[in-house]
């Protein structure tokens, strides 16, 4: 019997506005590179992967600038690799100095279906988590989204010391909910950080595929929307 479902909260639950694929095909466009706007998703995905495996070996906030640009430039080059496009050697710094300096004035927005959807399942009584990599600060805006009286617990990788898809994270979830890992399922949009992290912790996994990303995945319930998620709890 399931008793807690764990969400992790970037492209789950919230998204920015506009979303970074957009500002992403905007920049590269400043270039004359006009991209599928799906190859763009892909290689954010690659990108963050990228991201969070250079934050373990070592915090990327405590790099220098320079050292800091290089592992960025790992968004603009994957996306690059996935659209299966050649560019000049400075396009991927220019484009991610863009694309950071644009994202000082986005804003957090929540995806239409996450308030009616935990409504539903808080009526259920499940006890209702949140699990991400997100820092404290970008957190700290789950108050105005309206998501706090939602949730019963926040954990985040800076408060056990560990990223997904390291195990730490998802046992931290474990412990605050007071639920075995079979009566927990854990729902995120990236195969390798969401559905391998819970599978490596035992917790059940669910695949929020919003954009059709990974049409391949079949080892796992593989959803487009949360309103989707009720049906499989």
């Amino acid at each position: 019997m399931i008793k807690a479902i764990f969400f992790d909260w970037f492209d789950t639950l919230v998204q920015f506005q506009p979303p970074r694929a957009e500002l992403y095909r905007q920049a590269f466009k400043q270039f004359g590179i006009d991209l599928p706007i799906k190859a763009i998703m892909r290689g954010i995905l690659a990108g963050d992967r990228s991201y969070f495996a250079e934050n373990t070996r070592f915090p990327v906030e405590k790099r220098s600038t320079e050292e800091q640009e290089q592992v960025y430039c790992g968004y603009p080059k994957a996306i690059l690799a996935e659209a299966g496009v050649a560019a000049a050697e400075e396009v991927p710094l220019k484009v991610i100095r863009m694309v950071r300096e644009q994202s000082k004035e986005l804003s957090l927005v929540l995806f239409d279906d996450v308030i009616s959807t935990l409504t539903v399942l808080k009526e259920r009584q499940l006890i209702l988590g949140l699990l991400t990599n997100a820092s404290k600060e970008m957190l700290s805006r789950n108050r105005k989204l309206g998501l706090e009286v939602l949730l019963d617990f926040v954990v985040s990788s800076r408060e056990v010391g560990a990223d997904k898809p390291e195990p730490p994270i998802f046992l931290a979830a474990l412990e605050r909910a007071g639920v075995k890992a079979f009566e927990a399922v854990h729902v995120g949009d990236q195969y390798h950080l969401d559905i391998l992290g819970a599978r490596g912790a035992e917790i059940n996994p669910i695949l929020i595929d919003r954009n059709d990303l990974y049409p391949e995945i079949s080892d796992c319930p593989r959803i487009h929307s949360l309103a989707e998620l009720v049906q499989h709890i």
